[in-house]
């Protein structure tokens, strides 16, 4: 009876054993009878959304031509300047959100500036690469960084920031003579017919003694170029010749008391007049005129 038994269970345990095989020879399992289906996990999407990018240059350009000149289009710095209205706004400081910045602007920009600690040249309304990061902190990155670098440069041993000092090299390589500053930067008072122009950076004079009239001319064309609002100041408008440059988007641009004569200098330049107090049509020959820029857009950045 034991035997039979045996016999039968082997007969039976045969044709499933060689089942089993095939399943596994094939990569299948075979699954318990009464096992359940297991659910399989739902997927979670998740999407990382890039923040908005604030050019920075643009923003420096426009926070010095569009305080005096109304709202520039051709700046196309507007998307970038309302994303900084409207981080301002956030910081409960009252800005209007229309991509003009004007003086309201600078006034709520200086407000953040003061909040972060910073006072006098470094709370004067125009976005430092520090005070602008900070701001767009879950907001917006900054592109096209505007840096002065160190404050204490020279060139020629008149003081200047770096990035100042590398723009009159550049303009330097384009003339056949040498740049020879008469007045540097960060000059607070320093010279009264300045008219307060020369207390912060990207401002200088050159002298022109012993230089032709092309010669004067083919310097202003070239500070111009690489990205000052540059004119010769002549005795018709009541200074001894010499060349006045302001360096477009610098945002150490600032006056002691308070003014801003500097920062509408470039605003002068950008609607072609001369920067004084006249705002007389610019003196400069056609010839030695060129597109509005600034020192980063000349780089190609």
């Amino acid at each position: 009876m034991n035997r039979t038994l045996v016999g039968r269970r082997s007969a039976l345990a045969a044709p499933l054993a060689l089942a089993a095989a095939g399943a596994l020879a094939f990569g299948t399992a075979a699954a318990a009878p009464t096992a359940a289906p297991t659910a399989a996990a739902p997927t979670v999407a998740t999407a990382t959304t890039a923040l908005p990018v604030v050019d920075m240059a643009r923003v420096l350009a426009a926070a010095q031509v569009e305080p005096r000149c109304g709202d520039r289009a051709g700046l196309s710095d507007n998307a970038s300047t309302k994303l900084v209205q409207s981080a301002l706004r956030a910081k409960s400081i009252s800005t209007t959100v229309d991509g003009w910045y004007g003086n309201g602007t600078t006034s709520s920009y200086a407000t953040w500036q003061r909040r972060l600690g910073y006072s006098g040249i470094d709370a004067n309304g125009l976005p430092g690469v520090t005070s602008l990061t900070k701001l767009g902190t879950n907001r917006f990155t900054v592109a096209h960084k505007v840096s002065t670098g160190s404050r204490f440069s020279s060139y020629g041993g008149k003081r200047v920031n770096d990035r100042t000092r590398q723009m009159l090299a550049a303009a330097d390589a384009k003339v056949a003579f040498a740049i020879r500053l008469s007045q540097g930067s960060y000059n607070p008072g320093g010279v009264s017919a300045s008219a307060g122009t020369h207390d912060g950076g990207g401002v200088v004079d050159i002298s022109v003694s012993g230089l032709t009239s092309t010669q004067r001319w083919q310097l202003v064309k070239a500070l111009r170029t690489v990205g000052f609002a540059a004119w010769l100041r002549t005795p018709a408008q009541g200074f001894s010749y010499h060349v006045h440059a302001v360096a477009i988007g610098d945002p150490d641009i600032w006056q002691k008391d308070g003014g801003h004569v500097a920062r509408d200098q470039v605003c002068d330049y950008y609607i072609g007049r001369n920067g004084l107090a006249s705002h007389a049509a610019d003196n400069t020959p056609t010839s030695y005129r060129v597109p509005f820029t600034w020192w980063e857009r000349y780089k190609g950045l």
